[in-house]
This record gives C-alpha cells, sequence and structure tokens, in this order.
C-alpha cells in the first residue's frame, strides 16, 4: 500500500513539472498606479518589530505623504516561489540544496502557500502553490537538470505563477549562482571589444532586458525577492581567473544585489555549503516579520521616471526597511 502512495505521489509531480513557458494562462493584469510594499522594521539592535499597526507608518513618495489603503500584520500568510538552480554548476551538491530547502519548508508558517519550480536549460514547475508543504518537499526531492542557468527567465516564470495569487502577500527565494547565461553571453560580446583595463567598468547592470523586465514586474506586484547566492558564482572564488571572466561574474553578483535591493530583499551569499540550511531559515524568518501595505500613488504620471520611496515608523528608534522607490511605468 505505501508502495502505491509514494508511485501516486511521484506521477502526480511528474505530470505537473510542465514547462512554465507552456502554460496559456495570462498573467492577471494589475493597477500600475497601486504601489504594494513588504516592510521590515527592526528596532536599534536589530531586533524585529512585529506589533505595529496602520498608524505606526508614514509612507512619502518623492517627499509627499501617501495615504496607506491597505494594511496587513506580518502574521498574514505569503505565497512563495522557491526557485531552485539545477543547472550544471549545482551537479555535484544536489542533496545540500535538497535538504536545506526542507528546512526552508520547514520554518514556513502553516497558511503560507509554497510553489516550487527548477531551472537549468530548462524551467519547470515542479508543483504549483499549496499550504501542504508535503507536496512542496517531494517536488524538491524530484528536482534534477544540468545544462544552462535560465535565471531570469525563472524568476518571470515564478512572478508569472504569483501573478494568479491576486492579492496575497508574496515573496520569491531563488538559489542560484547567479550566472545568467544569456546575460553573460551579452556581457561577453560587449567585453570582447574591451581592453582589460576597461573591463571592470564596461557591464551596465541593467543593460539585461530581462532582467529590467523583472524589476519592472516585481515593482507591479510588490514581489521581494531573496536570492541565495551560491559560491560558485563568487568572483573570488575563480581559479586564476581573467580579467573578463573577473568582469563578467562580478557583474552577475551585482545584479543579484540589484534585484534583492530594488525588492526589498537581502542577498545571502553561502560562503560554505554547510551554510545553506541555516541561511534558508534565517529567510523564512524574515517572511514572518514582514508587514505589508499599499498605496495609490498621488502621481498618476506614467512617465518611467524614478518614484523614490521613504517610510517613516513612529517611535525614533525604529527602523523601517523596504524598497527605496520604483519605475513609474
Amino acid at each position: 500500500m505505501h508502495y502505491f502512495r509514494v508511485l501516486i505521489l511521484i506521477i502526480t509531480a511528474v505530470i505537473t513539472a510542465v514547462h512554465v513557458s507552456a502554460q496559456d494562462d495570462d498573467p492577471v493584469k494589475i493597477d500600475s498606479s497601486i504601489v504594494r510594499l513588504n516592510v521590515g522594521v527592526v528596532d536599534q539592535r536589530g531586533r524585529p518589530i512585529t506589533t505595529l499597526d496602520r498608524t505606526s507608518f508614514s509612507i512619502y513618495e518623492d517627499g509627499v505623504k501617501q495615504d496607506i489603503s491597505r494594511f496587513e500584520m506580518s502574521t498574514a500568510p505569503f505565497s512563495v516561489v522557491m526557485l531552485l538552480d539545477m543547472s550544471g554548476s549545482t551537479k555535484s551538491f544536489r542533496q545540500n540544496i535538497k535538504l536545506s530547502a526542507a528546512r526552508f519548508l520547514d520554518a514556513l508558517a502553516p497558511h503560507d502557500r509554497v510553489a516550487v519550480i527548477e531551472f537549468y536549460s530548462k524551467i519547470n514547475l515542479l508543483s504549483d502553490f499549496s499550504a501542504d508543504k508535503r507536496i512542496a518537499a517531494q517536488a524538491i526531492d524530484l528536482a534534477n537538470g544540468e545544462g544552462e542557468t535560465k535565471l531570469y527567465k525563472a524568476i518571470q516564470a515564478a512572478l508569472d505563477r504569483l501573478s494568479k495569487e491576486r492579492t496575497r502577500r508574496k515573496a520569491i527565494v531563488v538559489l542560484t549562482d547567479g550566472v545568467d547565461t544569456d546575460a553573460r553571453n551579452d556581457d561577453r560580446k560587449l567585453l570582447s571589444s574591451k581592453k582589460e583595463d576597461e573591463m571592470a567598468d564596461a557591464i551596465q547592470l541593467e543593460s539585461s532586458d530581462a532582467l529590467v523586465k523583472i524589476l519592472r514586474n516585481a515593482d507591479l506586484q510588490g514581489v521581494t525577492i531573496y536570492p541565495l547566492a551560491l559560491p560558485t558564482g563568487d568572483p573570488k572564488r575563480l581559479a586564476d581567473p581573467t580579467p573578463l571572466q573577473i568582469a563578467m561574474y562580478e557583474a552577475s553578483r551585482k545584479r543579484l544585489q540589484l534585484i534583492a535591493d530594488r525588492t526589498g530583499g537581502t542577498l545571502n551569499a553561502i560562503n560554505r555549503l554547510e551554510e545553506m540550511g541555516k541561511l534558508y531559515a534565517i529567510v523564512a524568518a524574515d517572511l514572518r516579520t514582514l508587514y505589508t501595505m499599499e498605496y495609490d500613488s498621488s502621481n498618476d504620471a506614467r512617465d518611467g521616471k524614478w518614484r523614490s520611496i521613504r517610510i517613516e515608523v513612529a517611535g525614533t528608534d525604529l527602523i523601517a526597511r523596504s524598497r527605496q522607490g520604483y519605475f513609474a511605468r
């Protein structure tokens, strides 16, 4: 009997593991005038404060105070996409990845909904959103692949799935070395015409159209992205690197930092594989301290310009952390 139960779980997971880009559901359209923020608050010693209410917060866009139209406490459930890098560079430590990812599931709240997507040269939805963490655990166990790293396409696929979660709070946790294959190839082409002493500053971080699309869509949905950066993508760990390699890997790591900063998340660098599970647990704990709030921007011009956001919290000893702004598109 146990055999047949396991077999059914495996068949279900395999059927679910379809190529994400083949899905024909249209993402939910979002009112671009609504700005959604996930906000963490700590005291001067870095301890999270989770007992505040709507009246404790003031939001300013370009210095103009905004009216908070929606507020959710830190206890409200999240919809989370786990993105797992199954490209060739991660093949030697897959067991570490799977055990650490399972620890993340254990640290989530009971009503948090989780989807699991693997990416390499393909992007596969292994399990769709569910509060049943056993389904996600089974999907993680089935994750496997090799080849290129379609990182930015995978993040976009995760954003597309999250758009169907409507008004729920949203986050992406992506385990990766950060070296997106398409962006790396574009960077290499650019650097091929540069002298060695010009390479370090030649790459513009937002030169990738795929990355710009990610940032724009994360802005619209208010999705917080937490990259967990594997040591295989650390430019400091390259063996006898050329200036070109250093420039490409540094750009990849800086783009991961940009994704975290622009979405209000944090970049956690994994220096040793044994740290992976601990960092997953830290991210899960951070999600449990975030407030979510929305406002309808008083500036309705969709001019593509940067709008800075400042959040003030009642009490001079409290510090708010969120994304610093967005481009009004």
